[in-house]
């Protein structure tokens, strides 16, 4: 048997993927930092999914299941843990042990080549290095690479320049960078908690909170944008074209609208202090937040590349994904609308036969669909194969608003970028009291 292809990540695209190279007779080994499937998924594994069942299963994988009398669910919209155990948990057991968990991969290369070396390069086979439980360190030899390994492990942090706020590594008792639970209210409920971010990991964790401040009426909640506007933080509501995300956003709108949330908009955090009554937020313009006990960052992902140095790669200087798309899904464009469907021609690098998939691929852009991931890894595998027709070919095709973030003209505080999109903000709003101190 001739050498694997390596795939980082036994998430929803890696696992995928590992299935659509079984079907075209290539070996896979997905190498999982976690110690289960999914186990990106199974942090955020009480939040409900905006896509269907149906939109959440690869065909290949489905394929690969059915032997066993899987059957895939229909209808409704799963929670992360239910995604995982009615679908991608089988999918890691039918793959057996072509996926290795507690496996960290810490850096691929091209055996006997770095970086600088041209000469046979592309002949040589891929080096994988890995951080084996336990902690023994082994290198893998790979006839190609497919990193999956997406970005829930690299947080955006506080500070609006994108970099650490003074003090955010002092505070970090307060600081959490995952969406709270309504099952697990103790460390929220009756307290104040501040929420940074405006994507819908916020509006999740906003509407989250909500819910427990109306079991526990003391609880108070600062949801702090960066913008200097609402413009389309709630999304298109009865026109989205993924209704849950929709309701999503009209529930967090509602929590503003009853002043059970208070919004604060345009605070680009600049320090964190932390005090005997909690933690107290500042921006750039001297505004200071309440003290407050918990503080939810949720201001997006980045993709982790620290284990590609010794990779050739072409990749968007402001998005960090492949050139290719990155005018697609650049939210400094547009917020939605023209994002098309993308393959192995648009994720290629210069280094032959590795590709990055999934929400990895789309860098710091917030607008990644699990169908788009399945389509990639189709068409990657195709490419891989050799089947290059396969590869070219789009067998998905992405509704103009299937991918709409909340994202607007950031420094426009009426716009919502991308009219066409969703639907327009909404045009009357009433906004809770922010609870900023006189400091200045």
């Amino acid at each position: 048997m001739g050498l694997p292809v390596v795939v980082i990540g036994a998430g929803p695209q890696g696992l995928a993927a590992a299935a659509h190279l079984l079907e075209r007779d290539l070996e896979p080994l997905v190498l999982e930092q976690g110690t289960r499937p999914a186990a990106a998924v199974a942090e955020w594994g009480h939040v409900r999914l905006f896509s269907e069942w149906p939109e959440l299963i690869d065909q290949a994988a489905a394929r690969l299941l059915a032997p066993s009398g899987w059957r895939a669910n229909e209808h409704g919209y799963p929670t992360g843990e239910a995604w995982i155990s009615d679908y991608l948990a089988p999918l890691a057991h039918a793959l057996g042990e072509r996926v290795r968990f507690g496996t960290r991969v810490t850096g691929i290369g091209r055996k006997g080549r770095d970086l600088l070396v041209d000469a046979g390069r592309a002949e040589q086979p891929f080096v994988v290095h890995v951080e084996e439980p336990g902690g023994a360190q082994s290198r893998i030899e790979a006839r190609a690479v497919i990193d999956a390994s997406g970005s829930w492990s690299a947080p955006n942090l506080a500070g609006a320049d994108g970099l650490p706020t003074i003090g955010e590594a002092e505070a970090t008792g307060f600081l959490t960078y995952r969406i709270p639970a309504f099952e697990n209210p103790a460390e929220y409920a009756g307290r104040h908690t501040v929420v940074l971010g405006s994507g819908h990991s916020a509006i999740t964790a906003v509407t989250e909170l909500a819910r427990i401040a109306r079991q526990y009426p003391e609880t108070r909640i600062t949801w702090a944008l960066r913008r200097d506007g609402v413009g389309s933080t709630f999304g298109g509501g009865d026109a989205d074209q993924l209704p849950a995300r929709g309701a999503l956003g009209e529930r967090a709108k509602d929590a503003v609208d009853h002043g059970i949330v208070s919004l604060v908009t345009g605070f680009r955090t600049e320090r964190i202090d932390t005090t005997d009554q909690g933690a107290v937020l500042t921006a750039e313009d001297g505004r200071a937040l309440d003290p407050a006990a918990r503080v939810v960052v949720l201001t997006g992902f980045r993709p982790d590349l620290s284990f590609l140095s010794e990779i050739r790669l072409e990749l968007d200087a402001r998005l960090q994904a492949p050139v290719r798309i990155a005018a697609d899904i650049d939210p400094n464009i547009h917020s939605c609308g023209s994002v098309r469907t993308t393959g192995a021609a648009d994720l290629a690098q210069p280094e032959p036969d590795f590709f990055i998939v999934g929400a990895k691929s789309y860098g710091r852009a917030p607008t990644f669909l699990a169908l788009t991931g399945y389509e990639q890894v189709r068409s990657v595998v195709a490419q891989l194969s050799s089947d290059h027709e396969a590869a070219a070919r789009v067998e998905l095709v992405l509704p103009e608003t299937g991918v709409c973030g909340g994202a607007g003209l950031f420094d426009d505080p009426d716009a919502a970028k991308g009219e066409a999109c969703c639907a327009p903000a909404p045009k009357v709003l009433q906004i809770g009291r922010a609870p900023v101190s006189a400091t200045r």
